[in-house]
């Protein structure tokens, strides 16, 4: 998992989404899930880019916070 960005950046990120998108964050990590399985962080970046037209930095804060809803499941 690939972070660049501090927490407060990440949050910050995540919170505008649904006004730059008009989809919210939990309907884009569904899309994650549901999308073609791809392995490496710049992978899903970089799908979720070119197939849904989301900026860099959105695209990035979505996968991160896809990864890390996925391995807080599995700590459960």
């Amino acid at each position: 998992m690939s972070q660049v960005f501090s927490e407060e950046t990440h949050r910050n990120l995540l919170a505008r989404i649904p006004h730059c998108t008009g989809r919210e964050v939990t309907d884009w990590l569904r899309a994650v899930d549901e999308g073609p399985a791809l392995f490496n962080f710049e992978e899903k970046v970089s799908w979720l880019r070119h197939e849904h037209n989301l900026a860099y930095g959105h695209a990035k804060a979505l996968i991160h916070e896809y990864d890390l809803r996925r391995a807080a499941r599995k700590l459960l």
